[in-house]
């Protein structure tokens, strides 16, 4: 029976087993409430409720540098919606950061001490260099590193910070003081610029920038080749307008890949904009209009001085890292780089549950399939090691459409996990998973559907299609609650007879008492694949009974 708590007396219930907690950034441009619950078995959180509100701190008192009173009552108003929106989903803590706006006006301390008292809000005023750790936090929490080192660039609206940081450690965190409102306000009173005033704001921002950019430089090891990583408003819009010119638009942002070149295209397009024209680009609202081209110019700036050739865009930054951070603090989290380790795991395993997954017989299922690949390759596949983790993803996530209708369900279990948030795959292999689950029943890939036209590659798709098979067979396998399979053996068929493969199953044991396990249902549905399989790759399926060599 599941425990059930209360966070107050008109609150809604919460299992014990999850905890809810909000995060609200007082930002330079904006105001940003995030609601997680937080799962204390799977150490990991979704995502209830995100919300930004455009509150423009930093349009200060040009003589004084206080923040002014028109952003103030913005601000407030915004902080205490907030406030109430959190509560009513009964959060046990509000953790709040503002950050460069706030941290450099002489009338921040005031500001925030005006919060405590009036909204109940107890502020953080956090550092440069401790807002970037906050944003390595949250990128740690949704991307996978691997052994590669990650340079992460937040363009905040007054403040860029840079961090150096591989799987295990962040190698250096650093802020600088230019952001998209700082610098729209400053050097931005033409617009469209003029080309001398866009060399001098080039010069100033790569100035700016230098001293982070050789910190980062000094503390790589010799031979690496980091992975740029773009986080918030300015990256998430550059990528929104990328995306929108591809001939396959994205649904996600998460993992979207932006060369270089491709970002050299779009700030010479919008430099060469009016902000009327900006407004009516359907992927910017009307506020990022009016920034968008010294934060595209920031960006533009660091990848030319970091050698970069390609951003990866990630949709989590400080929010989510005070989210980590209050996992850690309260001993959620062992240490922060758990969420590393098996990132891609319990992002899985979260999915799963979330649709009501029968997660004993989906490790079944993932097992097995796992078992056939390993025992299959150079005859049911030639892949590279990359896809044993696909296979594994999409044997757990493969019956999650029935929470929708049992009808087609491999067709809803697409629809899911496309939309569905995995958290450490790339927006190639989260596409990749949504259609090997995809196409575990039913057709092989036909070219008229949207899972496959997804696809980018020819090597991915030869992925997913040996991945999918040996979902289908491993699934064919899953006909009763229980276990009944104890091993699965796998062999091409003797020199002589037809070119195929050979599949044994072994029974498990049976208990004293127990009648011996009889496996004819499995075998039965085993052998129903041998047409895909003859299809698929050119191959005979003979299934050999249990007392068969």
């Amino acid at each position: 029976m599941a425990k059930w708590r209360r966070a107050g007396s008109r609150l809604p219930m919460v299992q014990a087993s999850h905890r809810r907690v909000a995060a609200i950034d007082i930002g330079t441009n904006s105001i940003h409430l995030l609601v997680a619950e937080v799962d204390v078995q799977l150490s990991t959180f979704s995502v209830l409720l995100a919300e930004k509100s455009t509150t423009r701190l930093g349009e200060r008192d040009p003589l004084s540098g206080d923040l002014s009173s028109a952003a103030i009552e913005r601000a407030f108003r915004t902080l205490r919606h907030n406030r109430q929106l959190a509560e009513s989903l009964g959060v046990e803590q509000i953790v709040t950061a503002a950050t460069s706006a706030v941290r450099e006006a002489p009338n921040g301390r005031d500001f925030l001490l005006a919060i405590q008292n009036q909204l109940g809000l107890a502020v953080d005023l956090v550092s440069g260099p401790e807002e970037a750790r906050l944003i390595y936090l949250g990128v740690l929490s949704g991307m996978a590193f691997g052994d590669r080192p990650h340079t992460i660039i937040d363009i905040g609206g007054g403040s860029t910070e840079l961090v150096l940081a591989d799987g295990a450690d962040a190698l250096t965190l650093t802020s600088t003081r230019i952001g998209a409102v700082r610098l729209q306000r400053e050097f931005c009173q033409q617009d469209p610029l003029p080309p001398q005033a866009r060399g001098f704001l080039h010069a100033y921002i790569q100035g700016a920038l230098d001293p982070a950019v050789a910190e980062v430089r000094g503390a790589l090891r010799p031979g690496d080749v980091p992975q740029l990583v773009g986080t918030s408003g300015t990256a998430l819009a550059l990528a929104a307008l990328a995306a929108a010119d591809d001939d396959r638009p994205t649904v996600k942002l998460q993992g979207y890949r932006l060369s270089r070149e491709r970002l050299d295209q779009l700030v010479e397009r919008l430099q060469a904009m009016s902000l009327e024209q900006r407004r009516a680009l359907p992927t910017i609202n009307e506020r990022r209009a009016e920034i968008i081209v010294p934060g595209a110019l920031i960006l533009q700036t660091a990848m030319e001085m970091l050698g970069a050739r390609d951003l990866v865009v990630c949709d989590r930054a400080l929010r989510e890292g005070l989210i980590v951070d209050w996992m850690l603090r309260n001993n959620i989290l062992g240490d922060r780089f758990s969420f590393q380790s098996t990132i891609r795991e319990r992002t899985v395993l979260h999915l799963a549950r979330n649709f009501g997954v029968d997660l004993a017989r989906a490790d079944r299922v993932a097992e097995h399939a796992l078992s056939l690949y390993d025992q299959s390759r150079g005859l049911l596949h030639d892949d590279d090691g990359s896809g044993r983790q696909l296979l594994w993803a999409a044997a757990q996530l493969h019956t999650c459409g029935k929470c929708i209708n049992i009808s087609a369900y491999h067709k809803h279990t697409w629809y899911l996990i496309r939309h569905g948030e995995l958290l450490g795959y790339s927006q190639a292999e989260h596409l990749m998973v949504a259609a090997i689950a995809r196409y575990h029943r039913r057709s092989l890939p036909k070219k008229r559907h949207e899972s496959w036209l997804l696809i980018d590659s020819r090597h991915q798709r030869r992925t997913v299609t040996a991945m999918a098979l040996l979902l289908r067979l491993a699934a064919a396998l899953d006909r009763r609650p229980g276990q009944g399979i104890e091993a699965i053996r796998v062999a091409p068929l003797p020199p002589g007879d037809d070119r195929g493969v050979a599949i044994e199953l072994l029974p498990r044991s049976a208990t004293p008492g127990e009648e011996p396990v009889d496996l004819n249902l499995e075998l039965w549905s085993l052998r129903s694949c041998a047409e895909v399989v003859m299809e698929a790759c050119g191959l005979v399926l003979r299934v050999l009974e249990p007392d068969r060599r």
